[in-house]
């Protein structure tokens, strides 16, 4: 995001919340204020809404990510927005940025331009404290755990086999690996440990999947935390942590409530990332935004093969959602540099690199149709695509009988987007509502789990399991885990587990390395590759050039 983006938000006169509520049918007592422009939702209030019928899904992915940017989060902005200009009551459901890649190499995660939610500046910060909330909760557990080490160990934990890490919302790779319990027995049990940043928290993907505090705190207690020296897997409930931890939790687990630059009523909540987690926004936001709108427009993180895939076999299967549509973001910039430009060249005209890299995208239109979805790609347009690259995009589109338009969400928000949505409108009326299914049933091994995702979305020929993988994943299919759904943890940067694998790889093998059992959260992750669940910033981070002046603004931020 650019010094713009900023701008551009700043000089909008935010309604105030309580407005936006209204315009959805929220009284004053139903939302608990953060100021004048954020809000939670009461529990009643969600309650009340109930009954109502729901509206329309609409699912945002994307094609491969690339240097270059794609704007997801800004279609997905504007995607509502143009809904809202044709006369429809759209929602939109985002999640919350991390303050890692804030401060790291990504910069914020609220849309962009004329796209965005605001208070643009609180959403990328502390925004309601929910980060904070759930990093606290997390760390309680962690702490009790050490505890209960320290105080006789009754449940028998081995030390070499605790398998609950520490979290912090920090980019802090000299935190992945520690040693804990140093200076003697007055300060715990030495053994091995480590952090991970708190999107990938299984609490993080507890809140997100959980469908009220009662459901959060029974899938806390279902948390393996570790082993014993014999190898029977250790349970949160023993160390009777879960109430407390739903103490910290009880604020964090409603639904925020904010809006888009244009009044579009906005549910921001949750934020695991879609590469080591399951990347979508919470469910108990979702299902309100469905039950208050007549279309919601989500997104889910990365591409295809990642978050989308994530919400369709775990979110949409724990939540029983159905999309009606998806919406796959492409960019010319990123179709060049699968088509073999590079970064530094991207400027000049190619349309022929526009065309090679249409594969890539290719390969997620085929993964959306392999959910039974209707595809409509959105080319998210920049300000150096010429017309002849975008004529391409779109003739390569109309050649595969996909419905596709150009999204100027960011230069012109809501009037920059209405020819989207009316495509969308279109492949909603167009789209089958029986026919939208998970990719796998649930009573298949772990195993043909993760081979048909790699394989079908993926692209791949086999999967190869590095024997900690298999020995946990045969275990957990015999101690009856095996119906759980597999969550993916690879990197974005390639439909492969290779990130300099571009554009469409063929004839490959993805390595599980290894695996882990969150059995809270309802999933099983599997690693494939180099993924690291505790990022690194880069050589030049941006938090190097941020800073608040002398009036108190934040500048630097975008």
């Amino acid at each position: 995001m650019g010094v713009r983006d900023l701008e551009i938000a700043r000089a909008v006169k935010l309604r105030p919340i309580q407005e936006i509520g209204e315009a959805l049918g929220l009284g004053p007592d139903d939302l608990e204020l953060y100021g004048r422009f954020k809000a939670k939702v009461r529990w009643e209030a969600i309650a009340q809404a109930s009954s109502r019928p729901d509206g329309a899904l609409v699912l945002v992915t994307a094609m491969t990510p690339t240097p270059a940017g794609e704007g997801k989060s800004t279609t997905t902005v504007g995607l509502a927005d143009g809904l809202r200009r044709l006369g429809r009551r759209a929602i939109v459901a985002l999640r919350e940025p991390s303050l890692g890649p804030v401060f790291g190499m990504k910069g914020g995660a609220a849309g962009g331009g004329h796209a965005q939610v605001a208070p643009m500046e609180d959403i990328n910060l502390h925004f309601t404290g929910d980060m904070h909330a759930i990093g606290a909760a997390h760390n309680l557990l962690s702490a009790m755990l050490d505890n209960h080490l320290s105080q006789g160990n009754a449940l028998g934990l081995d030390p070499r086999r605790i398998l609950w890490k520490r979290v912090i919302d920090m980019n802090d790779r000299a935190l992945r690996n520690v040693v804990l319990g140093l200076g003697g027995p007055a300060h715990g049990v030495p053994r091995e440990g480590g952090f991970e940043i708190t999107v990938a928290s299984e609490v993080m993907a507890i809140l997100c999947l959980a469908r009220d505090l009662a459901d959060f705190k029974a899938r806390v207690e279902r948390v393996v935390v570790g082993e014993t020296a014999t190898g029977a897997l250790v349970e949160a409930r023993g160390l009777k942590a879960a109430g407390a931890m739903a103490v910290l939790m009880k604020d964090a687990i409603k639904p925020n409530l904010v809006q888009t630059l244009e009044g579009t009523p906005a549910f921001v909540h949750g934020g695991p990332f879609g590469n080591i987690a399951h990347g979508c926004n919470s469910l108990i936001a979702t299902r309100l935004a469905l039950k208050l709108g007549e279309i919601v427009v989500t997104e889910a993180g990365f591409a295809s093969d990642l978050g989308a895939e994530k919400f369709v076999d775990i979110k949409a299967r724990t939540g029983g959602l159905r999309p009606a549509a998806a919406v796959i973001v492409a960019t010319v910039r990123a179709l060049k540099l699968h088509g073999g430009v590079a970064l530094a060249e991207l400027g000049a005209e190619n349309v022929e690199a526009v065309r090679r890299g249409s594969d890539n995208l290719a390969k997620h239109v085929e993964n959306v149709r392999a959910f039974g979805l209707t595809p409509v790609v959105a080319l998210n347009h920049f300000t150096g695509d010429t017309p002849a690259e975008v004529a391409a995009m779109l003739d390569v589109c109309r050649g595969w009988g996909v419905r596709a338009a150009v999204s100027r969400g960011w230069e012109l928000g809501g009037a920059g987007t209405t020819e989207l949505a009316t495509a969308v409108l279109d492949a909603m009326a167009a789209a089958d509502p029986g026919a939208f299914h998970q990719l796998y049933p649930e009573d298949w091994t772990l195993e043909r789990k993760i081979e048909t995702i790699v394989t079908r979305l993926y692209g791949g020929d086999a999967v190869g399991f590095a024997p900690p993988a298999a020995a946990k994943l045969a275990r957990w299919q015999s101690l009856g885990y095996g119906r759980l759904p597999v969550c993916m943890a690879k990197t974005q940067n390639s439909l492969s587990d290779d990130p300099k694998k571009l554009g469409r790889p063929r004839a490959f093998t993805v390595i599980v390395r290894d695996a882990k059992l969150a059995a809270g959260a309802g999933f099983v992750v599997a690693y494939a590759g180099d993924v690291l669940t505790m990022p690194g910033l880069p050589k030049t981070p941006g938090a190097e050039t941020m800073d608040v002046d002398a009036d108190g603004n934040v500048v630097g931020l975008f």
